[in-house]
């Protein structure tokens, strides 16, 4: 039986925070805290946005699948970081490890995209508000969101093909807290020089050319936004723009950091909290960014909350 296939067969140990015992249990807190908090916040603004009828428009449509998209990126890891950090078993099978490999760089590509799109849109209704349900209608829509799934799924296949092909020599521990692509290319047993070249390529590919559109998007915004005459009209156009920007630096500021740097200089643990933080923080933030700051939004959260009420005191009495 060579190495590679032995490997296959016994999975993976992940080490993650294990040199660290007082911090796992911290950490175990703290990611069920914030798991809690994207389950609820995002879950909160799908609802309200398809409960109320005014926020059926093309941006609360994005903001949607922004949504959708960080609940299943969340779920892809915590549940089986929760169950490495809680106990003494840091195992994961191979499917398991394949499997979140592949979800989780198909939806980390997913997010790069779909945050650029968003950015059109709001560049569309502040620079072209006229045409805007014109130029933005469901349908372009519906294809941009499919284009953006798809490339991104096209890309996660790609580049983990790649790596999982790498032979481990039976090495199967990975110094992470999640099977994720730079920790599986460390574990390689050959000169990777080469699948690093590919990541590091398609990592501008997805990741610096959709943020040099959002910054162009928002250059073209700003001149906008001056020009608008209304105090009101612009401090409308900046709290949603600025929503938009606020989850866009956080996201991209920290995904720049981990793969677009030479050598992956970033120290072992400096990397897992900044993983942590991109993949467990960044979500949760996303729905206090967009309804701290959003006036529509609040507002279809309170009818959803009052609906929910009235439904549960009508039940009350029909009971009683």
């Amino acid at each position: 039986m060579s190495q590679n296939n032995y490997t296959s067969l016994q999975g993976f140990i992940l080490l993650g925070f294990s040199d660290h015992p007082k911090l796992e249990m911290v950490l175990s807190g703290v990611v069920t805290l914030f798991y809690f908090i994207t389950w609820v916040g995002n879950t909160a603004i799908i609802l309200a946005s398809l409960w109320d009828a005014r926020l059926h428009t093309p941006m609360y449509f994005f903001l949607r699948n922004l949504s959708f998209l960080d609940l299943c990126y969340t779920t892809s890891i915590i549940p089986q970081m929760l169950v490495n950090l809680w106990g003494p078993d840091k195992t994961i099978s191979y499917v398991g490890c394949v499997t979140q490999l592949y979800i989780f760089m198909w939806l980390g590509s997913a997010e790069c995209l779909l945050l650029a799109v968003m950015s059109y849109d709001r560049f569309t209704a502040i620079c072209k508000p006229l045409h805007y349900l014109v130029i933005m209608n469901p349908h372009l829509c519906l294809k941009m969101i499919i284009i953006v799934w798809s490339i991104s799924l096209a890309n996660s296949v790609l580049l983990c093909t790649l790596t999982l092909n790498l032979p481990r020599c039976g090495n199967n521990l990975l110094d992470h807290f999640l099977c994720e692509l730079p920790a599986m290319v460390k574990i390689a047993c050959i000169d990777t020089t080469s699948v690093e070249m590919s990541v590091f390529a398609l990592g501008i590919v997805f990741v610096l050319t959709p943020l040099s559109l959002i910054l162009i998007s928002y250059g073209y915004i700003a001149k906008a936004v001056l020009r608008i005459k209304s105090k009101e009209g612009r401090q409308k156009a900046i709290n949603t723009c600025g929503s938009h920007l606020t989850v866009v630096s956080i996201f991209y500021g920290t995904v720049i950091y981990m793969y677009l740097q030479p050598g992956n200089s970033a120290s072992k643990d400096q990397g897992k909290f900044l993983t942590l933080f991109y993949t467990i923080i960044t979500p949760s933030l996303n729905p206090l960014v967009y309804t701290l700051r959003n006036k529509d939004m609040k507002n279809a959260l309170r009818k959803l909350v009052r609906a929910d009420h009235e439904s549960t005191k009508s039940k009350r009495n029909q009971k009683s």
